[in-house]
């Protein structure tokens, strides 16, 4: 297991935990919006390995109750399980982010995990302009997080073009049922696609607008704006 970086104290990246942020290289899409696309696009080393890692963790209780394992795609590298099964057995509280493309890496992750976040990105349709091939991946992700045990959280960044009132719909019809869903603002700064570092993010009382009529579709809908 590699990551290409470490946040060590963060407050914001797993609900009610002080945490720290794994930031693991490469990802299965190609989302032009994204801000990690460095990462992605063309990791490079140095690079921190499993006993780095978890050295500098170790150091970290003091101030630090939580792992962040974030991407980049964290479920495309095969050695994510047993690296998040040695963060539990030294008794940190481990969140988990992904795409839900690769739902059986992600089952395999599932005993080992105390919350998960699941990037909704758009409607199924619109999914091809992300570097998706197929969604049917993905319907699985959100129906073994639906039935499952797993405290998670299903989200989506509001991105003008490539999520519409119209794909807001169609997630929450996706998702319904769900306990919690998370509307993000969209930032435009240092995205992979460099003309949409102008494009001008929704205004605040629109993202209020979605966010209520998501309540549709979940029992607590939250907006980060």
């Amino acid at each position: 297991m590699k990551f290409s970086g470490i946040q060590k104290t963060s407050l914001v990246d797993f609900p009610n935990h002080v945490a720290s942020v794994l930031f693991t290289p490469g990802c299965n899409l190609r989302c032009p919006y994204c801000h990690n696309w460095r990462i992605i696009v063309d990791p490079r080393p140095p690079f921190l390995n499993d006993e780095t890692t978890l050295k500098i963790l170790e150091e970290r209780k003091r101030f630090v109750d939580a792992v962040v394992i974030t991407g980049g795609e964290p479920t495309i590298h095969k050695e994510l399980p047993k690296f998040l099964k040695r963060l539990k057995e030294r008794c940190f509280m481990v969140k988990l982010d992904t795409n839900g493309f690769n739902p059986w890496e992600l089952e395999a992750c599932l005993p080992y995990v105390d919350y998960v976040a699941l990037d909704v990105k758009t409607s199924l349709g619109k999914y091809g302009r992300l570097g998706a091939r197929n969604t049917a991946d993905l319907v699985h992700t959100i129906e073994i997080l639906k039935t499952g045990k797993v405290e998670c959280e299903f989200r989506t960044t509001v991105v003008p073009g490539f999520v519409e009132e119209e794909d807001l719909k169609e997630i929450g019809r996706l998702i319904k049922g769900v306990k919690n869903f998370v509307l993000q603002q969209f930032v435009p700064d240092d995205t992979l696609d460099r003309t949409l570092n102008s494009l001008k993010p929704y205004p605040r009382e629109s993202m209020a607008g979605f966010a209520e009529n998501m309540k549709s579709y979940a029992e607590n809908v939250m907006l980060r704006a």
